[in-house]
Formats: C-alpha cells, sequence, structure tokens
C-alpha cells in the first residue's frame, strides 16, 4: 500500500506527528511512506528512516501535484487540513483520511475560554487517522533524527565550562506571547547554580547576548551560531531542558530529555504539552516534564498559535510566572 503523509508545518507539528510515520511504516507490512512538507521544513525530516520517499514543497503547488500524480498513491494521510492540502486530495482523487483540528472547540476555549476540547493530546489524534489500517499506537512516542554531519562536538563546539553538563534553555518561539521576556529570563539564570546553554535561531542572538551578560562564564548564548538540527543536538545531550512552547520542546520529548515546559498565551489546554509515549511515562517515578503556567488566569490561553502581543496590554501569562518555583523544579530535576 502506497501511503502520502501531508504535513506542512511547523518543526513543532512535524515532531508530533513523527509517530504517525513510524507505526505505518512498522505496522502495515506492505506500507511505501512519502511524506510531502514545505522546503523549509526539509531539515526537519530528512533523517527519517520511516519515510521511503520526501516531496518538499515551495511555491509552486501545481508542480508538487504533477509530481504527486505520477506516483497513484493507494491512500493520503491528511495531517494538515488547510486550503493546499484540500487542494492536493481532490487532484489526486484518492481515498483521504483527515485529521480533525477541532477548530471550533480551539475557538471556544482561545475566544470566549470554554472548554471543549476532548483532553487527547494532537499526537493521538493524528495516530486515529490511520487506526483503519489496523495501526495502533506503539506507546514509543515521538522521533527527531540528526543527521550525521549535523552531530555536535561538545569538547569542540562548546565552551570547556560546559563540558561537564548544562541545562539547554530554548529561549525562542515564533510569536512574542509565548515567550518570557528577557528580563525574566535573567533573573531565572541568575538563580540557576549549573551551566547553561542559551538555544535559539539568528533572530534570538541579541535577547541572548542580554541573558549571557547576566554570568558570560555559566551562561552560553549558542543562539544564530548552530543550524537547526545542531540546536536539536545540544538539547539532546543536555541534563534538563526548559523552554517555551515552540519545536525543540518536542525535540527534547523526543529524546526523553526532563522539561519544563514554560507556557505564555498558548497552553496545554490545547492538547498540545510535552509527549513521552506510554512506554517512557510507565517507567519513570517522576514525570519527565511540569507544565509551568500563571494559576487561575482567565484570559489563558488566549490564542492557538500565539500573538505579536498580549490582546489585553498586561502579559501577565509571562510577567507572572513564578521564577523560584521553576528553579525549584529545576532543581527537582537536578537531583532526581
Amino acid at each position: 500500500m502506497k501511503f502520502l503523509v501531508i504535513r506542512f508545518s511547523s518543526i513543532g507539528d512535524i515532531v508530533l506527528a513523527s509517530p504517525v510515520l513510524r507505526c505505518l511504516k512498522k505496522q502495515v507490512a506492505t506500507a511505501e511512506v512519502h511524506f510531502l512538507t514545505k522546503k523549509s521544513f526539509k531539515a526537519v525530516t530528512e533523517a527519517n528512516p520511516y519515510v521511503d520517499k520526501f516531496f518538499y514543497f515551495d511555491k509552486d503547488l501545481g508542480e508538487v501535484i504533477e509530481q504527486l500524480k505520477k506516483e497513484d498513491y493507494d491512500y493520503v494521510i491528511d495531517l494538515h487540513k488547510n486550503f493546499r492540502s484540500g487542494k492536493i486530495k481532490r487532484a489526486l482523487g484518492k481515498k483521504a483520511y483527515t485529521i480533525d483540528k477541532l477548530d471550533w472547540q480551539k475557538f471556544l476555549l482561545t475566544k470566549l475560554h470554554i472548554d471543549k476540547m476532548p483532553k487527547r493530546h494532537i499526537t493521538q489524534r493524528s495516530l486515529d487517522t490511520v487506526a483503519a489500517f489496523g495501526v495502533k499506537d506503539d506507546g514509543l512516542g515521538l522521533d527527531y533524527f540528526i543527521p550525521q554531519k549535523d552531530h555536535i562536538d561538545i569538547s569542540r563546539d562548546l565552551p570547556a565550562s560546559h563540558h561537564a553538563g548544562y541545562i539547554a534553555i530554548v529561549i525562542g518561539a515564533s510569536y512574542y506571547t509565548k515567550k518570557l521576556p528577557v528580563h525574566k529570563l535573567r533573573a531565572l539564570c541568575a538563580q540557576i547554580n549549573h551551566p547553561i546553554i542559551l538555544v535559539g535561531g539568528k533572530e534570538d542572538v541579541k535577547e541572548g547576548e542580554a541573558i549571557a551578560e547576566e554570568d558570560n562564564v555559566k551562561i552560553y548564548n549558542a543562539c544564530g551560531k548552530f543550524n537547526l538540527n545542531e540546536s536539536a543536538d545540544i538539547v539532546r545531550c543536555a541534563k534538563l531542558v526548559i523552554s517555551h512552547d515552540t519545536g525543540l520542546q518536542y525535540v527534547a520529548s523526543a529524546y526523553k530529555k526532563p522539561t519544563i515546559a514554560l507556557w505564555g498565551g498558548t497552553s496545554p489546554k490545547l492538547d498540545v504539552e510535552p509527549y513521552y509515549g506510554t512506554n517512557y511515562m510507565a517507567s519513570q517515578k517522576k514525570s519527565p516534564y511540569v507544565n509551568m503556567l500563571v494559576p487561575n488566569l482567565p484570559c489563558q490561553p488566549c490564542s492557538k498559535y500565539g500573538t505579536k502581543k498580549c490582546p489585553r496590554g498586561h502579559f501577565k501569562c509571562m510577567e507572572q510566572q513564578d521564577v523560584y518555583k521553576i528553579i525549584d523544579e529545576v532543581r527537582g530535576y537536578l537531583n532526581n
């Protein structure tokens, strides 16, 4: 059976959907699995051994559709469910299974703060799309594969002060309301008595510099110095990960790293919290992750994806994050 799996973006969503590719390939004996995503996310997918062929969409959807038609798929698994994936499904004319994005439930939660979410993680709902083929959750959690060329050499690529171990703090995020303000991150780093690596892209360099000024020996600003997969490898090698709601949070889950997840404008209520798989969770005495939210905040979550500014102007969801509670969690994981 020949399958086309579609998930255009983002880094986190692709990682959260990764069990579909693994379970489909391993549990359907004759499965040939092809994957379509945006060209900008090639690095996230290119090393996945459960995918037989990749297609990358840039600007010309028509060109991609013509390529896909030549493959003569048996089934399409749509994990994105938008206008473009719908156009592809119509053009191919094959039987399709599509994820329920729960748009109205998310609208009620973020706009009216009425919680009708099913309390079923997005990864589980992604796996529901292939249940008709006898595919079941194998309990192994998320996958992320780093090409060998992108593995870091700790002794060469990181400061000597961090060779014995470090905490990775992912300071980047796609939207302002997902990010802890710099002054809060500085306060957090000041209280951590352990080497720290700040992880982020080129857009996070200046904020990383401002945070690292707190202690330039203890804190290494890696923002903009490594590509995505190298940054993922920094996360893989960390003792502990502190992260906003962003792709590297789920990479940390894939590598079974203990994670402190910081939530602002978005929320675990959207069924997108860190995901480790039932097998790993059953083997742990202590949860490998903790969600940090400001308690009893009626306006949170305010968005499915985050926004460029706080809709109410006060940004309490991040400004009122309790740094000392986060520090308590850090100590708990390091001493576990």
